[in-house]
């Protein structure tokens, strides 16, 4: 690991501040994602300004119909949450099979939205989920936030403060997961609010993506044998040590079925 600056302060206004003060800086949330990197050295920010100190950044609450969840609240604090159990069970499911209880007990939500992996669980089930994430400045719509791999709209020095979930009627997610990584060769999160489907695809390419032909299909007939003969191109799939990009367009029809027979 080579040398770097580290401040840790108490306030969003002065995460901000340093941030803006840093040459060539990162937020540090669980630091799942940006530490390996760093060991790595796949990314080297001369200053990391941690967010641990920074109160109203945890926790989960729902109101309105609507599930809000602390930017900095874990995935094992989402998996074993009651109230995201009763609002949107799949999201705690998701959750629950994120890496292993490291990363769960460290690694929080709005530090994977962020990192934005091109494999990370998340982004699937944020865009269809009709997500919308509130920074310190501004409220995006998921569908908008997650852009190439490892990119977003966030500004430097914008900080992710919590993701907000509108409550589907019914929603589940399927995961092929990679046996050393736990994380997905591909994962596909099939969710349904008033009466449209949305199909939202991780790991098979360079980013969440989703199926307009399967959201079609299954706005007729919420099937899972309604989308049996939809074929997703392999052009623009990933191909790794994984699976080829034609057998991740194979998967993602056969993890979206699964998700939809597993919808509640």
């Amino acid at each position: 690991m080579y040398d770097f600056e580290y401040s840790r302060p108490s306030s969003l206004a002065d995460a901000v501040a340093a941030m803006k003060g840093a040459a060539d800086g990162k937020f540090l949330a669980g630091g799942q994602s940006l530490l390996p990197a760093m060991k790595l050295e796949l990314a080297t920010p001369a200053s990391l300004v941690s967010l641990g100190d920074v109160p109203g950044l945890h926790g989960i609450t729902f109101e309105g119909g609507t599930l809000a969840i602390g930017a900095l609240t874990t995935h094992a604090d989402v998996a074993a949450s009651d109230v995201v159990r009763e609002a949107i069970p799949a999201l705690a499911d998701l959750a629950s099979h994120i890496g292993d209880a490291q990363v769960r007990n460290r690694g929080t939500i709005g530090g994977s939205a962020a990192h934005n992996d091109p494999a990370a669980d998340y982004p699937a089930a944020m865009v269809a989920l009709r997500a919308t994430v509130v920074t310190d400045r501004r409220e995006v719509a998921a569908e908008d936030f997650f852009r190439g791999p490892f990119e977003t709209s966030l500004e430097d020095d914008e900080i992710i403060v919590l993701i907000r979930f509108p409550v589907p009627e019914k929603a589940a997610y399927a995961k092929f997961a990679s046996a050393a990584s736990k994380y997905a060769v591909v994962g596909v999160m099939v969710a349904c609010a008033g009466g449209k489907a949305r199909v939202a695809v991780t790991g098979a390419g360079l980013g969440v993506f989703r199926v307009p032909e399967m959201e079609a299909a299954l706005a007729n007939d919420f099937r899972e044998d309604a989308i049996a003969d939809v074929r997703v191109d392999a052009g623009g799939l990933v191909s790794d040590l994984d699976a080829s990009a034609e057998y991740r367009a194979h998967l993602v029809t056969v993890m979206a079925r699964r998700a939809v027979a597993a919808c509640t």
